[in-house]
């Protein structure tokens, strides 16, 4: 099988209350498997992992942000995984972003990710260890745990 390598950037949105925002869905090609994940995704031709982060930031969740603002990348992961009958290794870098609270907005999806993301929610490190749910990365609870 061929594997499709690309580049990612990923978003810990973050409320006060050190809460990371999830998003759930899970691979059309799979039905009955979902899971929950950071907002972010496959970077586009040309753009800067920050540039990405911030593109994936108002498609998913409706907030805008300039790339900037993410500053530089708090967690880079190397990760394999299968979508749409294929195998990725993706290589992701992770950016912190800390927010009042958002209210999100799936207007901005493309069809894909409409087809993908069902629903979201603010998750506690704690709440993340004892949830028996699939959320990803797998070191979420304790990266939240270590932002500074």
């Amino acid at each position: 099988m061929t594997v499709v390598e690309r580049r990612a950037a990923r978003v810990l949105l973050v409320d006060p209350a050190g809460r990371a925002l999830l998003l759930h869905g899970g691979d059309p090609a799979r039905p009955g498997t979902s899971w929950w994940f950071t907002p972010g995704g496959g970077l586009e031709s040309g753009e800067t992992p920050a540039q990405g982060a911030a593109r994936e930031l108002f498609e998913e969740v409706g907030l805008e942000v300039e790339a900037g603002a993410l500053g530089e990348p708090f967690w880079r992961q190397l990760t394999e995984f299968s979508y749409g009958g294929r195998q990725y290794s993706q290589e992701q870098e992770f950016f912190v972003l800390r927010v009042p609270g958002w209210q999100v907005d799936f207007a901005g999806m493309d069809e894909e990710e409409k087809a993908t993301i069902t629903a979201h929610r603010w998750w506690s490190a704690d709440e993340i260890d004892a949830s028996a749910e699939s959320i990803f990365p797998v070191e979420l609870a304790d990266l939240l745990r270590r932002l500074p």
